[in-house]
């Protein structure tokens, strides 16, 4: 009873259909080949337009599935491996055309009743399909484009709004530790908060925390933080803060230069000086202490805050510019410190053992090391910045490898104590901090924390409420482009290496996975520096083509010249 098309051109499909019979669940196209000996270039080409024109037919949850011979793909699904410029490129091919690739498996001609291999040479008898691939794309997510976004807060009774910068606009208030909500990261938090009411009296003191805070944060490098500066007399229109002209929002250079020239710029530092600053929390520390000083606590009682936090920071696998802190706070009698950092400690360590075996089967190692025992470059940016932010007694570490040891991604959570004389002198506080997003990852399998803000639902769809699992991706090996960039440095002026990434990762949106100092070089003669960076560029959950890469490089290049004042090579 089906229809039966001939003589279809893969690259046209929408002109041999009428609309009302363009809607495929599925599009399948096993081994695709231009004929004779054509090369590699022209596959490319033919796949390309192929899969563009599948785009066309459809469905949004439908399905492309190309066969291809062993190789010929260039993932490394493919064994042996080709070498990447000589294999089809398949991946990033269907990228260009808004395709992810979901899922992979050997392609077994056996298994489909009535199929027989033709065409080898173009004559009818079969060609080798041995370690052939069936590879399955998907529709990916658009690149996202982020219009300027105002927030508006209540601070210290007054309600004040202010420009969200633009590399946090996708994460701002999105929920994720809500009664309604499904993320790992809720489930992590609740699993621990469960496990801590048995061993502690607790309280949790959520409701009141702002986005933002006023105040000096001690020992904490400026460069880290996003600092905003706001007044509460009037709301600024968005037309005003995309173009940088607003009265009563201004920003560091980093996040709010794009369109304003170095003259404009000077004029926005000298208003800047005399507003009152402001800056996103970095930390929930703060808070903890103002419930200290409020006297709002009884000893004994644990004290449980959490929210996102929000630091800049260079690029890394585990360097997230925001992430969902749990915090903890216990005073507790002289002497008993000890005690109660045993105790603390010994019910994380339980409940992130439990969570990590129900969900792997496998075994994993909680250790508390003291903080003295590690290299500032041996932390990730997690404990790196817990440790400019007060003295830090010890690091709470999870090992997951083989390898017996802390590794730089590892660490998970922090303890330190201090004593309050306004406080009572015979009290010492204990506070604790646990990173949710990095225990989410560990214990899911989720490899990017880039993931954990995806909008793609076939995320949470593997969450269930209340279950944690191993993740599966639905995006397998995504493409990556690498790009250089070299540069000037101006005279006399310390680079800044976290604003240089801050700005790569606003103006990819996020895309850029990697940057490394490939070259460092410097004039005799004038005493002019140069620096190259190479950029790799990869996207965890959209496809990502090379043109759009591509434009990316060339907004960074702009943005680098005009915000950082580096002249270009």
């Amino acid at each position: 009873g089906a229809e039966v098309v001939f003589s279809v051109d893969c690259t046209k499909l929408k002109d041999y259909f009428s609309p009302e019979k363009r809607d495929f669940d599925c599009i399948y196209f096993n081994f695709p080949h231009c004929g004779r000996k054509a090369g590699v270039v022209k596959n490319r080409e033919l796949l390309a337009h192929f899969f563009h024109s599948s785009a066309e037919v459809l469905t949004e949850e439908g399905e492309v599935h190309v066969a291809l011979c062993n190789g010929q793909g260039g993932t490394p699904a493919d064994q042996p491996r080709r070498e990447w410029h000589n294999s089809w490129q398949i991946v990033a091919v269907a990228a260009g055309a808004g395709f992810i690739l979901s899922d992979v498996h050997p392609f077994r001609a056996e298994t489909i009743h009535g199929y027989k291999c033709t065409g080898y040479r173009s004559q009818d008898k079969p060609f080798c399909v041995e370690g052939a691939l069936n590879h399955i794309f998907t529709r990916s997510m658009q690149l996202p484009y982020f219009k300027p976004m105002i927030c508006e807060i209540e601070l210290e009774s007054r309600k004040v709004s202010f420009q969200v910068p633009q590399v946090l606009v996708d994460k701002i208030n999105r929920g994720f530790l809500e009664l309604n909500s499904n993320h790992p990261v809720r489930t992590v938090k609740e699993k621990l908060t469960a496990e801590l009411r048995e061993a502690f009296p607790l309280q949790n003191a959520d409701y009141c925390l702002s986005l933002v805070h006023r105040g000096h944060l001690n020992g904490v490098c400026h460069s880290n933080i996003f600092w905003i500066i706001l007044s509460p007399e009037e709301t600024p229109s968005t037309e005003e803060v995309s173009n940088g002209l607003a009265n009563s929002v201004l920003f560091s250079h980093v996040d709010f230069c794009r369109n304003i020239d170095k003259s404009g710029w000077e004029n926005i530092q000298e208003r800047c000086h005399t507003s009152k600053q402001c800056y996103l929390r970095p930390s929930l520390l703060p808070y903890a202490q103002a419930i200290l000083q409020r006297g709002a606590f009884h000893p004994g009682m644990l004290h449980v805050l959490s929210g996102p936090v929000f630091r800049k920071c260079l690029i890394g696998p585990y360097s997230m510019p925001v992430f969902h802190e749990m915090f903890f706070v216990c005073a507790v009698n002289r002497g008993t410190e000890n005690s109660c950092i045993h105790i603390l400690v010994n019910n994380i360590k339980t409940s992130i053992r439990s969570l990590y075996q129900t969900v792997s089967n496998l075994k994993v190692n909680i250790s508390l090391q003291e903080a003295m025992s590690f290299e500032t470059t041996e932390l990730n940016d997690f404990a790196a910045f817990e440790s400019q932010l007060s003295k830090t007694q010890y690091f709470i570490c999870m090992e997951t490898g083989d390898s017996g040891s802390c590794e730089k991604g590892s660490c998970v959570g922090i303890i330190r104590t201090a004593h309050y004389e306004q406080l009572s002198s015979e009290l010492v506080v204990v506070f604790a901090s646990l990173n949710l997003d990095l225990l989410a990852m560990l214990i899911c399998g989720i490899s990017d924390w880039r993931m954990l803000w995806t909008s793609d639902s076939r995320f949470l769809c593997q969450f269930p409420r209340g279950q944690l699992k191993l993740f599966k991706s639905f995006s397998l090996y995504p493409p990556s482009y690498v790009h250089d960039v070299s540069f000037w440095v101006p005279d006399g002026e310390q680079f800044d290496e976290v604003a240089f990434h801050t700005i790569a990762r606003r103006v990819s949106g996020e895309m850029v996975i990697s940057i490394q100092l490939i070259d460092s070089f410097q004039q005799t003669e004038t005493g002019r520096k140069s620096l190259c960076y190479r950029l790799t560029f990869q996207s965890c959950d959209k496809a990502l083509s090379r043109q759009e890469v591509a434009e990316m490089q060339l907004l960074f290049r702009k943005e680098i010249n005009q915000c950082l004042g580096v002249t270009l090579r």
